[in-house]
């Protein structure tokens, strides 16, 4: 057989027999590496790893400490999981069973009205621990659509993908159903040592050699999830799991759920009386209790300020806009299923606006732009409104109503490298000041359904890629996971728990200019049509809000805390003092308030305060009253400090605030 050449991640370059497969590539550098290989990747398409290697290429070995491995581990353990349940639940029918961000699930229909219950978990995880012991491999194969229609014709949900996928009607991201040739349906089989096949499913994988290779996994909790995200299909019964490498990764990440369940921005805003989303108003609709709101307002007057500074010009615009708007923008014919449904109001159709850049671009077009005044930055906090799948909402971090801190910045072509270099430090910075420290990048690259030529894309794909590279940031391609008018890059922070967000969006748009006939007159006095880049900062304040909660476990910062100074008298003949305090804090700016000796004891109060994880408490009695000073419990803190003078104290938060320090 002739040689290939095939080159690895360092650079290097091996020559290896065409036709060798993954595993034998992987045992030909080291026998260890080959014991750890679950897959390969071979220019950017992961495969088995029995798959054979024809030709030259890049290639890598995929091990389970990888995100493409876990991934693998998680897929192929959705599919075992699947097995225990058709062993210990005879006539059960399968929906889909993917791997998603740090685990897996699979949708079922257990017959005669069944219920999975939490022993069920038990005894359906002893089965999978059977079935890995086993040591069953995973076998792929392919069939004809016709076939595949009798091979799984007791599974009406895979026969409905099947017939789907096969009219080309739609795109099931999570089917995993593969059309080789057109007319061919890619499966696995997990196959016992004796060559009996003990389950099936239709998958383009990969997956993991054998069930041995699973480690370390727990099945988690069980949930409803309407078939297809409809109300008005089925509701099926989905089983969440988790699958690492190792016991060790796997303990970590359930302590992790442990810390985050405390910090659940849901449930710190229920004790610290935040906000909340009465039924009344809808799911994933949220009324800003006053605390709450002060939290609020302040993320939102730091953004302002700081757009200020940067140079970015204020808009405002309406929450509803005739429906033709979104029609021009291409929302409609690209974004509908995400967007409120329209209303008629004299014969005239609406909508909730789910972006702002549409009326952002009518406000570029109110008159004729020189190229001197570019590039314009245009700002609001505007609110919008998105039909978010009910199982995809997450408290305020995953909202049907948000605002935005949203940008629209239109230049020239020349002008578009050193924006997005700009607008990388800006975000940074403001990340910064909120205490993330650590950062990552995706650079989404063209989807599927895209609008504009191949040489926008190209472009504005480079833009963004040099600006990644003159950041330093850590970042990796998202191939097809562009929006569908530009690609753009998603910024993801680290929280204090090890937990990823993704937060802020940048987008390089050509083609909203070309569908709102946006023109600015250039040096030779000609009509030219801007770049537009889309920038939200945030995310969305509501975002913003959860992870930042979440981050300090409602512990907030000073500047952003709803109650920064609680002071708290020893006895009634002290109030008096206490609200002098009081004002004279306030005057400086500072939210301070009374924790009244009139009904409860002294360490009643204090204990109050501080489960409400206030900054500062401030006692005062006698002496204070005498010599005008404070006592100080500072958070965090166990010790109190006595004696201390009102003035230094008031100059010291003061200058906490304004300097916006994470420290108390």
């Amino acid at each position: 057989m002739p040689n290939i050449k095939l080159k690895l991640p360092d650079g290097s370059i091996r020559e290896s027999e065409s036709g060798i497969t993954g595993y034998g590539f992987a045992k030909s550098i080291s026998n260890s590496l080959a014991k750890a290989a679950i897959a390969i990747k071979v220019d950017n398409n992961i495969v088995d790893l029995n798959e054979a290697i024809e030709n030259d290429g890049d290639i890598s070995i995929i091990t389970p400490n990888s995100d493409d491995g876990r991934e693998i581990l998680r897929h192929s353990s959705a599919h075992i999981m699947a097995q225990a349940v058709f062993d210990l639940f005879p006539g059960a029918k399968y929906a889909i069973g993917p791997a998603i961000a740090e685990g897996f699930y699979y949708d079922f229909e257990l017959p005669n009205d069944q219920r999975f219950s939490d022993d069920d978990l038990v005894r359906i995880e002893k089965r999978m621990s059977e079935i890995i012991k086993d040591d069953q491999k995973f076998v792929r194969g392919e069939t004809s659509i016709e076939e595949g229609r009798n091979k799984f014709k007791d599974q009406p949900f895979k026969i409905e993908i099947i017939d789907k996928v096969s009219a080309a009607s739609e795109s099931i991201e999570e089917d995993s159903v593969d059309f080789a040739g057109g007319d061919q349906i890619s499966f696995y089989e997990n196959v016992d040592k004796d060559g009996n096949v003990k389950y099936v499913d239709m998958c383009t994988g990969p997956h993991v050699p054998s069930t041995r290779y699973i480690k370390a996994f727990k099945l988690m909790r069980l949930a409803g999830a309407y078939w297809r995200g409809d109300e008005k299909r089925p509701m099926l019964q989905r089983i969440y799991g988790t699958t690492w490498e190792d016991k060790q990764a796997l303990e970590a990440y359930l302590i992790m759920l442990e810390e985050a369940e405390k910090r659940d921005h849901r449930k710190i805003g229920a004790e610290q009386d935040l906000f909340s989303s009465p039924s009344e108003i809808g799911m994933g609709l949220f009324l800003w209790h006053p605390k709450g709101a002060i939290i609020r307002k302040e993320l939102e007057d730091f953004s302002r300020a700081e757009h200020v500074k940067a140079g970015y010009e204020f808009a405002y615009t309406p929450h509803i806009s005739k429906s033709e708007l979104f029609e021009k923008s291409g929302h409609l014919g690209f974004y509908r299923e995400s967007m409120y449904p329209g209303l008629e109001s004299e014969g005239t159709s609406y909508h909730l606006k789910p972006m702002n850049c549409p009326m952002h671009n009518l406000i570029f077009e109110s008159k004729l732009r020189s190229y001197r005044e570019l590039p314009i930055r245009i700002f609001e906090l505007g609110t919008v409104y998105r039909f978010e799948k009910s199982g995809q909402m997450h408290g305020t971090a995953r909202a049907r109503g948000f605002t935005q801190d949203d940008s629209h910045i239109y230049c020239t072509q020349e002008q578009v490298v050193p924006i997005l270099n700009e607008l990388l430090d800006f975000v940074l910075y403001m990340l910064r000041i909120l205490g993330f420290e650590k950062f990552e990048a995706d650079l989404s690259t063209k989807p599927e359904k895209a609008i504009g030529g191949q040489a926008d894309w190209d472009m504005a794909e480079q833009a963004l890629k040099n600006s990644l590279d003159k950041s330093g940031l850590t970042y990796k391609i998202a191939e097809g996971e562009g929006a569908f008018y530009g690609p753009k890059i998603d910024i993801h922070l680290t929280d204090a728990i090890g937990r990823r967000w993704q937060v802020s969006t940048l987008q390089v748009d050509f083609n909203q200019p070309e569908r709102f006939e946006l023109e600015y007159v250039d040096s030779n006095n000609e009509k030219v049509r801007p770049i537009m880049i889309h920038r939200a900062l945030f995310g969305s304040v509501e975002r913003m809000f959860a992870m930042v909660t979440e981050h300090y476990a409602g512990a907030f910062p000073v500047w952003l805390a709803p109650e920064q100074v609680i002071v708290a008298p020893v006895a009634d003949r002290h109030e008096d003092y206490a609200h002098e305090v009081i004002n004279s804090l306030k005057s400086q700016g500072v939210r301070a308030y009374i924790a009244s000796a009139e009904s409860e004891t002294l360490g009643s109060r204090i204990r109050k305060a501080k489960t409400d994880k206030v900054p500062y408490i401030l006692v005062v009695g006698d002496e204070d009253i005498n010599n005008n000073t404070v006592g100080v419990n500072k958070r965090g803190h166990d010790k109190p400090e006595r004696d201390v003078e009102l003035e230094a104290f008031t100059k010291g938060i003061v200058e906490n605030i304004d300097s916006k320090s994470i420290e108390v």
